[in-house]
């Protein structure tokens, strides 16, 4: 699935393969608040402050009829780890992708509802990615990409705290 988005012209055009093998091309307008967050949002995250509770963004999702969605950013403290045999410790983020209207009250009942996204990111000055755990695409598996050399301790915070796990 490719997603194209013109901000000037408000026009969204997905492609995207059926379930027969054929190429679909679906465009139409969408009206796009100005902090559409498409391709930006590792950038985004490295230049939040985590004093603040949760930061909104809004996204096109290809579903594959384009549809805008939010993503709610939340801090959820600092995890250590280390690098190069230097103790780090990474801020935890949680982004959750909320659907609006009548398809977000039906996408948890049908099972459609996408899981969350945890990022880890290096604060300072040069504020880093240092890891991503959550799917890349709508339906996709569950992905995690981080740096070589980090070194994490052995147990998981989010089992720690009884938080949910997605599939891997």
């Amino acid at each position: 699935m490719d997603i194209s988005i013109d901000g000037a012209t408000h026009k969204v055009t997905v492609r995207y393969t059926d379930d027969d093998g054929k190429e679909k091309v679906l465009s139409e307008r969408l009206q796009l608040p100005p902090d559409v967050a498409n391709g930006l949002i590792l950038t985004l995250v490295k230049n939040i402050v985590p004093d603040e509770p949760h930061t909104t963004v809004s996204m096109v999702a290809a579903t594959p009829k384009p549809r805008l969605v939010t993503v709610v950013i939340s801090p959820q403290g600092e995890e250590p780890f280390s690098i190069g045999g230097s103790k780090r410790k990474a801020i935890h983020y949680v982004l959750k992708i909320e659907i609006g209207g009548m398809a977000g009250l039906v996408a948890p009942l049908l099972g459609k509802l996408p899981p969350d996204i945890h990022v880890w990111i290096l604060g300072g000055d040069a504020p880093a990615f240092v890891k991503l755990e959550g799917p890349l695409s709508l339906g996709g598996a569950i992905w995690r990409i981080e740096l070589t050399s980090p070194v994490w301790p052995a147990s998981d915070s989010r089992r720690e705290t009884g938080k949910s796990e997605s599939k891997r």
